[in-house]
């Protein structure tokens, strides 16, 4: 009986734990969207699907997905020059927003799991204040 009590606690801990963590992104998202639209939508479009060969997608962008670190440090300090986004080159300049780590893990949040896109891990505040500039 004891063992059972152990298991029903670890697995009410696992199920606790896991909704903390789907919580935490939610909230994050809700603030991301608001970050989003006052400083993205100009460019990315409210669908996230950016403007054909100037802006790139965010929408099911598989540069998203794959260069999560480029991303958040393009968020963070600005990028320019050529970016391949789902096969297409873009050559442009974003300029830094000027937002703080919390906001730029919350856009990113959002970013990461809306339009097609799904990040099964969170971006956190001190991933952010880990990406550099050089």
């Amino acid at each position: 009986m004891k063992h059972v009590r152990t298991i029903t606690l670890l697995l009410l801990f696992g199920l606790g734990n896991l909704y903390a963590q789907e919580t935490a992104l939610k909230a994050s998202m809700e603030r991301g969207s608001e970050i989003y639209n006052d400083f993205c939508v100009a460019c990315h479009m409210p669908t996230g699907e950016g403007i054909p060969f100037v802006f790139p997608p965010l929408a099911n962008s598989d540069y998203l997905m794959q260069q999560r670190t480029a991303s958040i440090k393009g968020v963070k300090f600005g990028q320019e020059g050529e970016l391949v986004v789902n096969g297409e080159t873009y050559n442009n300049t974003m300029a830094s927003m000027g937002l703080e780590d919390g906001e730029i893990a919350d856009v990113m949040n959002y970013i990461l799991n809306s339009w097609g896109n799904s990040s099964n891990e969170m971006v956190t505040v001190e991933e952010v204040e880990a990406v550099t500039k050089d």
